[in-house]
């Protein structure tokens, strides 16, 4: 029996690693980790509190947009989607918070569902899971930064992206 082969269209590919931005939530950078073993995207998040807004959940939350730096903050806040039971890395369950927000990667804006969460411990602020990139991009996990650049430091050593 033939096989037959599914044409797709041309994607564009990204590295393991780019730089994303949320326009809704801030004007800021944020290194985020390519990882199609994670299903959902999630954002490093914390003071996290859910407020009543017309009837209308709302989400609350601080980040540190910049890897191994905890002096820079953005207080954000955006409408409660659902909560969502969420498998981490270690195996343990834990209900999070989502929002549905743009992204924007190399000049492409898409909306993604965005887990909310500490992720202290982990190397990344952010890690872009395989529903967001879903149909849009292919992954070359040998590379970084393939459709986004290196956000230029400031002299005193902060992002100009900030």
């Amino acid at each position: 029996m033939k096989r037959q082969v599914r044409r797709h269209k041309a994607l564009p590919t990204v590295g393991w690693r780019e730089w994303i931005q949320i326009p809704e939530l801030g004007q800021f950078l944020i290194k985020a980790k390519v990882d199609t073993g994670a299903r959902s995207s999630s954002l490093h998040a914390y003071d996290l509190e859910i407020v009543d807004r017309d009837g209308i959940e709302w989400v609350r939350f601080v980040v540190h947009p910049l890897q191994r730096d905890t002096e820079v903050t953005v207080e954000c806040e955006a409408p409660l989607l659902e909560r969502r039971w969420v498998r981490s890395s270690t195996g343990e369950r834990q209900l999070r918070p989502v929002i549905r927000t743009d992204l924007l990667l190399a000049g492409r804006p898409w909306p993604i569902d965005l887990t909310l969460t500490s992720r202290d411990v982990m190397g990344f602020r952010m890690l872009l899971g395989r529903e967001a990139i879903r149909r849009r991009f292919l992954v070359d996990p040998g590379r970084s930064y393939l459709l986004s650049r290196r956000p230029r430091r400031r002299a005193g050593g902060s992002s100009s992206a900030l």
